[in-house]
């Protein structure tokens, strides 16, 4: 008899070492390594959902003693005015995590659209396959779960090129060896994947 699986809340990640990096986000990372040669003392960080931005962001300020502004669309615009003068005043950096940078991101303040334009963006870009494949594993072994040497080589070419994709992919193989008390194992992987309508089912 298979056990129900129940969704569980995993615990955030929130070390340095579980932002990884690749080439989708290099240029993220070493920005922000460098925040104390910033001529303005503020970066706008923008990518897509689950790409580890508000993480780095995290990771950023414990080590700067700066001030984070994620999910920047949703707070007040004149907070986010004063925190980015703020910064200028006392030379400790702001990080405002977004969606999209201005005119996507539509500031309806002035004098916040002026700064903004004036601020270095960085943005995370969709995962290459190394990320993809790194990000299966690690994810996977944050919940105990031990993956075969060639299960992110079968995934990678097989699943959307996306974080998202790699949080249900993850999820779903979750789920699975849950409800069949198994080791993870391709096959395994391959079934759950094609009986979710996430890869074409191989024929027989």
């Amino acid at each position: 008899m298979s056990q129900i699986a129940l969704p569980l809340n995993w615990p955030m990640a929130d070390g340095e070492e579980d932002f990884l990096v690749s080439e989708a986000n290099r240029a993220a990372f070493e920005h922000l390594k460098r925040w104390s040669t910033w001529p303005v003392m503020a970066t706008l960080l923008t990518g897509p959902r689950k790409s580890g931005r508000s993480l780095l962001g995290r990771i950023f300020v414990r080590k700067t003693g700066g001030r984070l502004f994620d999910e920047a669309e949703a707070h007040e615009e004149e907070g986010l005015f004063h925190a980015w003068n703020e910064a200028q005043i006392s030379r400790k950096p702001l990080l405002i995590v977004a969606d999209a940078a201005p005119p996507l991101w539509q500031v309806v303040l002035p004098d916040l659209r002026s700064r903004l334009a004036a601020t270095p963006h960085l943005a995370i870009a969709d995962p290459d396959d190394a990320l993809l494949g790194d990000l299966i594993v690690k994810l996977l072994g944050d919940r105990g779960i031990a993956t075969p040497p060639d299960l992110a080589e079968y995934l990678v070419p097989r699943i959307e090129r996306s974080y998202l994709a790699v949080q249900q992919v993850v999820d779903l193989l979750d789920k699975a060896l849950l409800s069949h008390h198994r080791r993870m194992t391709v096959a395994m992987a391959r079934k759950a994947l094609a009986d979710a309508g996430m890869i074409k089912r191989a024929r027989q």
